[in-house]
């Protein structure tokens, strides 16, 4: 039986469901990691041209299997009967402080927001959405959030380069910020 590589690829993302490494794909395929990222743009572009109803992404350096974003509203009728928690504009505002500031401590995003957002900061943990990702070497030692991997599903990105830039301002007299265009 010949062996054919990118069905070998599909076959373990499929029956993973999970993320799966680089290194785990190039181990088992005894490829250079280069060539394995080849062989899954490849899939990933036949998936594309055929409107496949799944998709593989890349989150860091590991690819999942996963269902087309177009078709997602039809399977989660199916699937998914549970209601999901819905994030409020607190939690969206550290989420995006986290992304764009990895390795933010609590009191700098209570710094930035003006108020205590401990309970928020719980919930997005409890979502699994941030992760602590250290502790800052300062006295107590406060510890440091990052985002984690469902964020990066969550968001359709593989890492925070590709988070939209932030646009430049400056603080007026008043110490009021002005959005430079």
């Amino acid at each position: 039986m010949e062996v054919n590589n990118k069905s070998i690829i599909e076959s373990i993302l499929f029956a993973a469901g999970r993320q799966v490494e680089l290194k785990e794909l190039s181990i088992v395929l005894e490829l250079e990691s280069r060539e394995v990222e080849k062989l899954v743009e490849e899939l990933k572009d036949e998936y594309n041209s055929k409107k496949a109803g799944f998709e593989i992404i890349k989150i860091k350096n590991a690819y999942q299997m996963c269902t087309r974003k177009d078709y997602y509203d039809f399977v989660a009728q199916v699937l998914d009967k549970r209601n999901k928690p819905s994030l409020t504009n607190a939690s969206l505002e550290i989420l995006s402080i986290i992304a764009y500031n990895p390795d933010i401590t609590r009191a700098q995003i209570e710094t930035i927001r003006g108020v205590n957002s401990d309970g928020t900061i719980y919930k997005l943990l409890e979502y699994g959405l941030i992760q602590e990702s250290g502790k800052l070497n300062a006295p107590g030692r406060p510890t440091t959030y990052g985002v984690a991997d469902k964020f990066y599903k969550m968001f359709g990105i593989s890492n925070l380069d590709e988070l939209p830039e932030l646009p430049k301002y400056k603080l007026d007299e008043n110490q009021q910020i002005i959005i430079e265009e």
